[in-house]
């Protein structure tokens, strides 16, 4: 991601389709945060949400679980893909916890992210990784920034984040998710870790406030390769791939949308 405008990322919004999707996301999530289900139970939503959330980001990251085993199972320590479902599940729980302290200081709710996708205390866990480190990160095969490039740019990132700026939300959040999935800063659970950033932005900003627009289920739902393609494109860097990367992560959004509709209205019903 560079441009040199003085507003780098409010500058994305004049990429190929990307003032569409950033219109289009804003009626989604109104019309949702409409629903006569939300002046009531709008914790009830936010916690489905979420449990939905998780279980996208981790069908991302390999283990495509169905939603009832992911409510279901209560350990998540007996192989790979309940470890990945457990890591999607306490990020998606620390996410909510963290929203104060993302605008002042990003990195270190990184690094909190990184230490809580991984359960355990191991030397490499919640920093960036160093040289000659291995990332285990099967799903993303793209090019591997060296470690030096990697703190700059998180540097940068965080940068822009700290400055605040006219971006809309689907715009930051589209970036912090590719730059993150990009660089793969950490040893272990990279995609897991940018999804969730891309939440706490979505959240943080104001555009979904409650956090019941999960973009983790659209994700999962466009499948693995429409993802990989539209990450593909973010990094090309043209203008037409970073934008054909935030018009996916708007329609993720808004699938994340028709999904809390779908709960508005079977609470509504009496049958959930």
């Amino acid at each position: 991601m560079s441009t040199h405008a003085s507003d780098p990322l409010a500058a994305l919004g004049s990429l190929p389709g990307v003032a569409d999707a950033v219109d289009s996301v804003r009626k989604a999530v109104d019309r949702v945060y409409g629903h006569r289900v939300m002046r009531r139970r709008s914790n009830e939503i936010s916690s489905e949400a979420a449990l939905r959330g998780a279980r996208g980001s981790a069908a991302l990251s390999g283990a495509d679980w169905a939603l009832e085993e992911v409510r279901r199972r209560t350990d998540f320590s007996a192989d790979p893909e309940a470890r990945t479902v457990g890591a999607a599940l306490r990020l998606s729980a620390e996410a909510g916890q963290l929203l104060s302290i993302w605008r002042q200081s990003p990195l270190r709710v990184l690094a909190r992210l990184h230490l809580v996708a991984a359960g355990e205390q191991l030397d490499s866990v919640g920093r960036p990784r160093l040289v000659g480190e291995a990332v285990d990160e099967p799903l993303v095969e793209a090019p591997l920034p060296a470690p030096s490039e990697v703190a700059a740019r998180l540097d940068g990132l965080a940068e822009l984040i700290v400055a605040g700026g006219d971006a809309p939300a689907l715009v930051t959040s589209a970036v912090v998710h590719g730059e993150l999935l990009a660089l793969r800063p950490f040893t272990s659970h990279n995609g897991l870790v940018a999804r969730a950033a891309e939440r706490i932005v979505l959240v943080g900003s104001g555009l979904d406030p409650k956090a019941i627009c999960p973009a983790e289920v659209g994700h999962a739902e466009q499948g693995r390769a429409a993802y990989l393609a539209a990450f593909e494109g973010y990094l090309s860097g043209t203008p037409e791939g970073v934008g054909a990367w935030i018009a996916h992560c708007g329609r993720s959004v808004e699938l994340g949308v028709r999904e809390s509709t779908a709960v508005c209205e079977a609470l509504q019903r009496g049958a959930a």
